[in-house]
């Protein structure tokens, strides 16, 4: 039994609506999968009734921006309560600072000669936590590239004529905002940071686990971060970053968690959901019989 728990639906930049993602989860014989859309819960509650409909357990997350210094780093929050207002606010002022970024990459753009429109790239990415895959999209949609990987090098690679930075709010801050909404903190695609330094001083943060099994992982680095892991006590979990078709085949179920990773996972979360008087958040599979 195996579980993805980084994928990514059309609520930010993948390709799948909840219900379609739900369905490739069953396909992929997956027990449970977790949705980590950037900045946003929104598609939670279609993704849990789409997930219950089909016997797979889901679990309520996101994936949220931060920074530790001066370097970026990603991180997932699990078994967040979607309806915690505090954290719905934050994620509403997020989402607020990704659009006038589109708003600001297009008007590089334009300003390159390149007449694309900002409520063409809206109406594309047709979510309230738009980021630059959409405008990439836009670009080929409307001729301007042949491709997305033409769209990135021309455009919107860091240190490309429409690059613009991300908001990041501090990491402390980031951890405690998961922690608030009765989550799990754990730091995504740690490989990809280029800096395990990093990974001591957010363990004193209060962070919960790492992503060790990762699309971009290598054999060495996955195990790696499962000895890091095991030398910081720290929960351990995995995933595909699947957003769909956007790149070609769909990676959900190429990382395979194996479930009783979830089953530590849940074990923590319940243990902290009674000290601090927290509901479990997530949807149990549905009964077979």
């Amino acid at each position: 039994m195996f579980a993805d728990l980084h994928l990514h639906t059309n609520f930010s930049d993948g390709t799948y609506t909840p219900e379609q993602l739900a369905q490739e989860a069953k396909r992929c014989g997956l027990k449970a999968i977790a949705l980590t859309d950037h900045d946003t819960v929104e598609g939670c509650p279609r993704m849990s009734a789409a997930c219950q409909a089909l016997g797979v357990e889901f679990i309520p997350a996101s994936e949220l921006t931060a920074e530790l210094n001066d370097f970026e780093i990603h991180l997932l929050g699990y078994f967040l309560d979607t309806e915690n207002a505090t954290l719905l606010g934050e994620l509403a002022k997020f989402q607020e600072v990704r659009q006038r970024r589109i708003r600001e990459m297009v008007q590089r753009i334009n300003e390159h000669g390149i007449p694309l429109q900002e409520e063409t790239v809206f109406k594309l990415a047709n979510c309230r936590s738009p980021g630059r895959p959409h405008v990439a999209r836009a670009l080929v949609q409307e001729g301007f590239c042949g491709g997305l990987d033409e769209a990135f090098e021309r455009f919107l690679k860091k240190g490309r004529p429409a690059w613009v930075p991300k908001f990041k709010m501090f990491a402390r801050d980031a951890i405690e905002l998961v922690h608030q909404a009765g989550g799990l903190a754990v730091l995504a695609h740690p490989a990809l940071n280029r800096n395990d330094d990093l990974i001591p001083p957010l363990v004193e943060m209060g962070l919960d686990g790492l992503e060790c099994y990762h699309t971009k992982h290598t054999p060495s680095a996955t195990e790696n971060y499962l000895q890091m892991a095991k030398r910081h006590h720290l929960l351990v979990t995995g995933g595909s970053d699947c957003h769909g078709l956007s790149k070609g085949k769909p990676l959900i179920g190429t990382v395979k968690l194996p479930y009783q990773r979830v089953e530590l996972l849940k074990n923590r979360v319940i243990q902290q959901a009674a000290e601090r008087g927290f509901k479990l958040a997530g949807s149990p599979p549905q009964s077979s019989s």
